[in-house]
């Protein structure tokens, strides 16, 4: 099956997996394990507990530099085709903290980001949005 035939919510389940790294991951993990699983059953996204079950990255939170090589880790540990969601201004750009001598300025410094889901944090709305908008681009 190619990226291009993905059908999400009728032939094609993909499993996330959650890298909430700070304030970020909270809103995240409302939207993963909240009250509305059937707004994530109809997007076809399952929750992955393991880098090698899981195809879509989501990284919450502020990636400091002494934490980026375990990020970069994970996404290898992911079988193909993976994606990345970035949620939330820290991940984004750095966010409030950019100008700190320890934050990396965005996670698609050092992975390919897919989708960006902007907010300081985003509401567990914004995530299945930012779902939803990756569907689109890979099918």
């Amino acid at each position: 099956m190619t990226v291009s035939t993905l059908d999400w919510g009728t032939t094609y389940r993909v499993t996330v997996l959650d890298l909430g790294l700070a304030c970020c991951g909270v809103e995240v993990m409302a939207a993963l394990e909240g009250d509305r699983p059937h707004d994530l059953a109809a997007l076809g996204v399952d929750v992955a507990h393991a880098a090698g079950e899981a195809h879509v990255l989501i990284v919450s939170g502020t990636v400091t530099d002494a934490m980026l090589p375990a990020v970069i880790a994970t996404y290898q540990d992911m079988p193909e085709p993976r994606y990345v969601l970035s949620v939330g201004a820290c991940s984004n750009t750095g966010g409030p903290y950019w100008d700190s001598y320890s934050v990396t300025k965005g996670i698609d410094q050092a992975l390919p980001v897919h989708v960006a889901v902007p907010g300081c944090p985003p509401r567990p709305e914004a995530l299945l949005e930012g779902l939803a908008a990756l569907h689109r681009l890979v099918s």
